[in-house]
């Protein structure tokens, strides 16, 4: 392809809006001189080498496309994983044909636009190479106007194997990239494609080839907006200061008018005259909203957003236009020296923020398959859960526009990774170059999401260089390309397409300024727990300044496991499995800690449930610690939100968007007021923590009962929880406390009111759960309709641990679950079904237990 010139003209306009009721000012725009068709139909794909073609789905991957045309077995179901491994090394063929009519061949430019192409291909329009790409993640933007004919043309994508792609060079080299997640010959790291694929220790491997996102042919005559972009210059005072940059491609000379207008406040547009030059032309208009409402992570405030609307007009002829949505609000990286060395905490419109959520991962190891309605359901349940951040990580994909936009309208700050994890990566100046070329793809894309609030260059790099042996055993110069991607290719895209938003090279990672692990300064991930089996209190020793990740495994519900296995595969060693449990000690690790702190389940399913009780205990340990040391900490992101297939893993979230204990324990412990009590030095101290930006009039009261709901004795205490601060409120003397009673046969009761009403509650236990008398509960039931679904009211004579309900038959969502039942007091719980279900079913098939029945 002829490199065009790019000429760089810049025009600055103000424009004035302000929030206005009313019909906008500006009419209707005729239909831009531009056409746009996507090509996802009557495709068909085959193995290279045979005759036979199957249809195919685009977007897609040759995965799903064999799995829809029956030619292999479901992939997650057994141990079918291993059988399928021939897929990735193969070569596979997609074609179709599409027509072009006359219209569209009597404009000056037709292009055809891959969003995704998966990875290694060749691109045959009407038996003409058009395209070669090496990217996954890069957008493929080729002038096919030369190659087209009239009526029918022909479209043909070869995809070359992955893993066959690099073998040949990985043999000419003499030592190996690391990638120890790569569960096969260890090619990933030479390739840019979503790292997760070759498998990791929560994921299966399957390397897949197709076309992944959309393609679609574009055609357009004179001129086009190739970019548009509004940049938060400043908010103050009641202003916010805006610059609007509108690239516009040319081919020739010619007068234009370029208009941008804020279509959210209705007000008038603006307008300027152009002389447009050949190649790209970059415009920029300075905005103005006045009274502007700003953007708030969830829990803070509301998500107001702002859509202005860039356009191209000629002679009265709309030529293009481009729209965005935006969120206003101001972002800091605050980073300043203090007594523990040096803050890492997020500060939104002043405000600093603690950051709580989770780390995710794709919510499918065939990215293809994810709905806009499955990214709403899991974004929905993290902000229902007080959540307000998630670290996308680096070993995965970049989000489609659903995942951004869906975190925008609830608030969901985004801690973005690069695609790079775990690994080392080559240097060359051909890699170096894809890569910049895909970092501009992506901060072009993603840009204008008020939810992205860091950009990250890769997933545990620097970590492992200094402490996996890497750094002993590689040659030095594998450091210097590291550098070369991560502090300078990066970084340098970031700057100059998207200076408003802070940079961070790795995480974990102190800038190499200490040690990647120091907790003085950055970022932290802390695996003590769980890989060296250190107990739950050892999170209690951290004094992080910001927990990036921190976890522990669970099994996912029966009604998940069901789906994998056959009734003959349902034990935790059986190989069906082990095939669903990537960590090589995962199974024996839950068993060890389970074991350290309740008897032994008495079957499979009470395995399962009690593996969720422990890993949701465990994570409650870590994230409560975390939010009692802020402002020294100000980030709880524990590992991890959701799942890519069906597996025992870290999630909270399972693979079909079942709410596991973790998630359920979650909202609590991450309630915007928290009560915490704490033992250590022979007192209980009571924690509360607040989120919230005013002080609150509140009432702590602390009551010790038996497990047979009988008061043993109750303090109230009138208290104000002071804003965005955690303290000390209350503390109690542990002998003091339970004088003449026996602490396994007694808890402590912790609630905080306002207003009369509850809105935190814990319990403090003397014992381990294997340890404590409790007794088996006699819990009552109540279901009644709803206008949405049902209620379900419960009640106990005695104390309940972790009650969870399910269904005998059916599937629903329970509002809570894997709570505590207290006698005196009723836990009321709404339901939605996933099918129609009938009162009478419901009552039939509700099944209640607690801890004690699993035993």
């Amino acid at each position: 392809m002829k490199t065009k010139q790019r000429l760089w003209v810049v025009f600055v306009l103000i424009l004035v809006t302000a929030p206005i009721s009313g019909s906008p000012t500006l009419s209707s725009p005729p239909a831009p001189a531009k056409h746009r068709s996507l090509l996802h139909a009557g495709w068909k794909f085959r193995q290279v080498g045979k005759t036979d073609w199957y249809p195919a789905e685009v977007p897609g991957c040759v995965h799903t496309d064999l799995l829809k045309n029956k030619l292999i077995d479901d992939p997650f179901f057994r141990d079918n994983e291993q059988k399928l491994q021939w897929i990735g090394k193969t070569d596979w063929e997609y074609q179709t044909s599409f027509s072009v009519g006359p219209e569209i061949l009597k404009l000056q430019h037709i292009e055809l636009v891959f969003a995704g192409l998966d990875t290694y291909a060749q691109v045959f329009l009407n038996e003409s190479l058009l395209l070669e790409a090496n990217n996954m993640f890069r957008e493929w933007r080729v002038d096919a106007r030369s190659l087209l004919k009239p009526g029918q043309n022909n479209l043909r994508v070869l995809f070359r194997s992955p893993i066959n792609e690099v073998l040949p060079l990985m043999a000419k080299i003499n030592y190996q990239l690391p990638s120890p997640n790569d569960q096969g010959e260890k090619t990933s790291p030479y390739t840019r494609k979503a790292p997760y694929q070759f498998g990791w220790d929560w994921g299966p491997r399957f390397v897949t080839s197709g076309l992944w996102k959309s393609v679609a042919l574009e055609a357009w005559d004179a001129a086009r907006i190739e970019n548009f972009q509004i940049v938060q210059k400043e908010i103050k005072n009641g202003v916010a200061r805006l610059t609007a940059t509108v690239e516009v491609l040319a081919t020739s000379e010619m007068e234009t008018t370029v208009l941008v207008d804020n279509q959210t406040t209705r007000g008038p547009a603006v307008r300027q005259q152009i002389k447009l030059r050949p190649g790209v032309n970059r415009v920029q208009l300075d905005l103005v909203v006045n009274n502007p409402s700003l953007w708030w992570p969830n829990g803070m405030g509301e998500q107001p957003l702002y859509t202005f609307q860039a356009r191209l007009v000629r002679g009265g002829e709309s030529l293009d236009q481009s729209a965005i949505r935006i969120g206003l609000r101001t972002l800091e990286l605050r980073q300043k020296p203090d007594a523990w060395g040096k803050s890492f905490e997020f500060v939104i419109n002043g405000v600093p923020v603690f950051a709580k959520g989770g780390n995710w991962i794709p919510a499918d190891i065939f990215p293809s398959r994810i709905s806009r309605d499955r990214y709403r359901q899991l974004i929905e349940s993290v902000r229902d859960t007080n959540m307000n951040m998630l670290r996308v990580w680096g070993g995965g994909i970049y989000e489609s526009d659903d995942f951004y936009e869906l975190c925008d309208e609830m608030g969901i700050m985004v801690w973005q990774d690069f695609m790079f994890a775990c690994s080392m990566y080559p240097g060359d100046s051909e890699f170096l170059e894809n890569v910049r070329q895909e970092a501009v793809d992506t901060v072009k894309r993603l840009r204008h999401h008020p939810s992205i609030v860091l950009w990250c260059g890769n997933n545990e790099v620097e970590t492992a260089w200094a402490h996996w042996g890497w750094k002993q055993n590689l040659p030095a110069k594998l450091w210097d390309d590291y550098k070369a991607i991560f502090h300078d290719v990066l970084p340098s895209v970031c700057a100059a397409l998207d200076p408003s938003r802070p940079y961070w090279p790795s995480s974990p990672s102190s800038n190499l300024e200490e040690d990647a692990d120091s907790q003085r300064m950055g970022d932290v991930h802390y695996w003590g727990v769980w890989h060296f089996a250190l107990p739950f209190t050892d999170y209690e020793k951290q004094l992080p300044r910001f927990m990036s990740e921190y976890g522990f495994q669970s099994f996912p519900q029966i009604e998940t496991v069901n789906t994998y296995t056959l009734p003959e595969d349902r034990d935790i060693q059986s190989p069906v499995m082990l095939a669903h449990q990537k960590h090589p000690r995962g199974n024996q690790l839950i068993r060890e800690y389970m074991l350290r702190d309740y008897p032994q389940p008495k079957n499979f399913e009470s395995f399962l449930y009690v593996s969720q009780v422990l890993q949701a205990e465990g994570i409650k340990v870590g994230a409560e610690h975390l939010r009692r040391i802020m402002p020294r900490n100000m980030g709880s992101l524990y590992w991890q939100i959701n799942d890519t297939w069906p597996v025992a893993s870290w999630s909270g979230i399972d693979y079909f968007g079942r709410w596991k204990a973790l998630h359920y324990y979650a909202r609590r412990f991450y309630d915007e007021l928290l009560i915490s009590p704490h033992e250590a030095d022979g007192k209980i101290n009571i924690h509360l923590v607040s989120d919230r930006q005013k002080s609150v009039p509140a009432q702590l009261r602390l009551t010790l009962m038996d497990f047979a709901g009988q008061k043993l004795s109750e303090t109230n205490t009138d208290v104000t929880v002071e804003g965005l601060q955690s303290k000390i409120y209350q503390s109690v003397i542990k002998a003091d406390l339970l004088r003449s009673q026996d602490p396994k046969k007694v808890f402590l009761q912790c609630d905080l009111l306002v207003g009369g009403k509850f809105v935190s509650s814990s319990r403090h236990f003397f014992a381990v759960p294997k340890d404590l008398a409790l007794t088996k509960p006699e819990i009552t039931t109540l279901v009644s309709p709803t206008k949405n679904g049902f209620l379900i009211t419960l009640t106990t004579n005695a104390f309940a641990r972790d009650v969870y309900l399910s269904l005998g038959q059916g599937d629903g969502f329970f509002a809570d679950n894997y709570f505590d039942l207290v006698p005196g007091r009723k836990v009321e719980v709404e339901f939605k079904s996933s099918q129609p279900i009938k009162l009478e079913a419901l009552r039939r098939n509700l099944k209640v237990r607690s801890l004690v029945d699993a035993f």
